[in-house]
């Protein structure tokens, strides 16, 4: 699945959900977590499940941030959300395997009552604690759902003691989380999405530094909050045109080598093995994925009254 750019959108908000369907964003997760008040999350669990067919008739994978288990509203939201169309849910306060086990045995159940097929809506757990950082292995094994892991950097600096908002321009405060994250998700075969940008929208270096340093420490895609940080995140986590140039030399060039019995050869003034030569298929997979994504048609604009169209 393609993630390199998730956008929140609070469940409460059709302006929202109706211009993130013509944005050219990966995923949507429409958030009935912290973005709704206490009084609207019934509301906005129907709102969000009318929003998804929208999302998903435009290409773009449907999420859902459903409440954490210490609220005991997630059996709600999932009652209320799990329907054809889902890609998935994700789980803010992951801190250990119990709590992705409970969530997959309640998705059993709501997918069972929505008569779609068992297993089909993945699970995201969001790693917001220092808890969750430790027990991480366990947590990316619990549950064949699981496709990403997500770090939360907010919650998770607030479990450290320290003020989000004078964390460091370099972030070491969240390299050691980050680079935890990104090593388990790859010993487990998962993606590792990279934190929302917790500083000023209007600070747009620093935001460009912070996605820069996702794609550097080896995360598949980043969260964010605002449809302006959808096309650099885009952007950082595709490989460029002459890196995928590259990548088709690189193969074709060991392909032949490998067909004369050679595992090693010399390629554009560097050696190159096995392990170069995988890297540069899996390049060319994501540059699939992108363009097959791209070709996909959107609308600039689309009118409130979608919502009311069925298929």
């Amino acid at each position: 699945m393609l993630l390199r750019s998730m956008l929140y959108v609070p469940g409460n908000s059709v302006r929202m959900a109706v211009r993130a369907a013509t944005l050219p964003v990966d995923a949507v997760i429409f958030d009935l977590e912290d973005a709704v008040p206490l009084a609207e999350k019934e509301t906005s669990r129907y709102l969000v499940k009318e929003f998804i067919p929208l999302i998903k008739r435009q290409g773009i994978n449907a999420f859902v941030r459903v409440n954490a288990l210490t609220t005991s509203l997630t059996e709600e939201d999932l009652e209320a959300i799990v329907s054809k169309g889902l890609d998935g849910v994700v789980l803010p306060k992951s801190e250990d395997e119990q709590d992705l086990l409970k969530l997959d045995t309640l998705l059993f159940a709501a997918e069972r009552r929505a008569k779609i097929p068992p297993n089909l809506v993945k699970i995201i757990p969001l790693i917001e604690s220092a808890k969750g950082i430790i027990n991480l292995i366990q947590i990316a094994k619990s549950s064949k759902r699981i496709i990403a892991l997500a770090f939360g950097a907010g919650d998770y600096c607030r479990d450290l003691g320290l003020d989000v908002a004078h964390v460091s321009r370099e972030e070491v405060e969240l390299l050691y989380a980050r680079s935890h994250i990104v090593n388990v998700s790859k010993a487990t075969g998962v993606l590792a999405i990279d934190t929302p940008f917790l500083g000023l929208l209007t600070d747009r270096v620093r935001f460009l530094e912070e996605v820069r340093l996702a794609s550097m420490l080896g995360f598949n895609g980043k969260q964010c909050i605002h449809p302006s940080q959808i096309e650099p995140i885009n952007t950082a986590f595709t490989p460029s045109s002459s890196e995928i140039e590259q990548a088709k030399r690189l193969v074709q060039a060991f392909e032949e080598a490998k067909s004369r019995g050679i595992g090693a050869i010399s390629f554009e003034g560097r050696m190159i093995d096995e392990m170069s030569y995988q890297q540069a298929k899996q390049r060319l997979s994501l540059a699939e994925l992108i363009e097959e994504k791209t070709k996909r048609s959107r609308e600039p604009y689309i009118s409130i009254l979608e919502l009311f169209r069925r298929k």
